[in-house]
Formats: structure tokens, sequence, C-alpha cells
């Protein structure tokens, strides 16, 4: 599994995240910045749990930040 953390309140609307991974951000109408597609949001951080497949377009995402406001981490699978 893949987490993607999206520190929303840092979001300047550049659209760089949108490009690389259409199928994952938007633009929001209302204000401009972007929106993480399926994130669930906790204290102003939205965290979108995705499988490996989006790790790619969304690595491209997290590079392309301007203001770095996303984190794209592979999460460890622990054995039992």
């Amino acid at each position: 599994m893949v987490q993607i953390i999206f520190y929303r309140q840092k979001c300047i609307g550049c659209n760089a995240c949108v490009e690389a991974a259409f199928s994952r951000w938007r633009i929001s109408q209302k204000d401009g910045k972007c929106n993480l597609i399926d994130g669930r949001e906790k204290k102003g951080i939205y965290i979108a749990m995705v499988n490996a497949a989006e790790i790619g377009p969304n690595k491209i995402a997290e590079q392309n930040c301007p203001v770095r406001c996303i984190k794209v981490q592979e999460l460890s699978k622990k054995l039992i």
C-alpha cells in the first residue's frame, strides 16, 4: 500500500499534481487549491491509501509541488 499525505493549507493551486496524477488530484472551484481525491481529512491534513500502481504518478506530483505539501510513502508490509 501507498500512503499519500496532503497538507492542503500550504497548497497554492499550481496544478502540478493534477498534471502528474489526474486520477488522484483535482483543482477546487471554490478556492483554487487542490483536492486529494478519496483523501480523509483530520486536522487539516488529508490522507489517502492507494494501491502500489499509483506510486509513480504521485511521486512525480510530490516532486513537482513547489511548496512541498505532498508526501508519498510506500508502507512496508508487516510479517506476522
